[in-house]
């Protein structure tokens, strides 16, 4: 096993990922690209409900994907960009492999 097999990604690499992985977050995060978002706002243009809305939020702001202010009784959500360029630097390691060797022949 190689130095680079052996590493594992952390918590929050992994936990990046995961909350990427869902369709609705997805939609959450290309809303916050153009502007910082409250959560009533995003409710009516994602048409769902705050209760659930709620549950993808609170992946992302775990993920770290996400950050937030609090305005009186309102929370806004930006990006976290430091964030994505974790990620972005993650998978920018994968584009400096080079070829891949064979796996040695298993021994029964």
């Amino acid at each position: 096993m190689t130095k680079t097999a052996a590493a594992m990604p952390s918590k929050i690499l992994i936990a990046g990922f995961q909350a990427l992985s869902d369709p609705l977050r997805l939609r959450v995060l290309d809303l916050l690209r153009e502007e910082e978002c409250c959560v009533c706002d995003l409710c009516e243009v994602l048409a769902v409900s705050q209760s659930k809305l709620s549950f993808h939020l609170k992946s992302l702001k775990e993920a770290q994907l996400v950050q937030t202010r609090q305005e009186g009784r309102w929370i806004y959500y930006r990006l976290n960009l430091v964030q994505f360029e974790v990620l972005q630097e993650y998978l920018g390691d994968f584009g400096q492999l080079g070829q891949v060797v064979a796996a040695r022949q298993c021994c029964e």
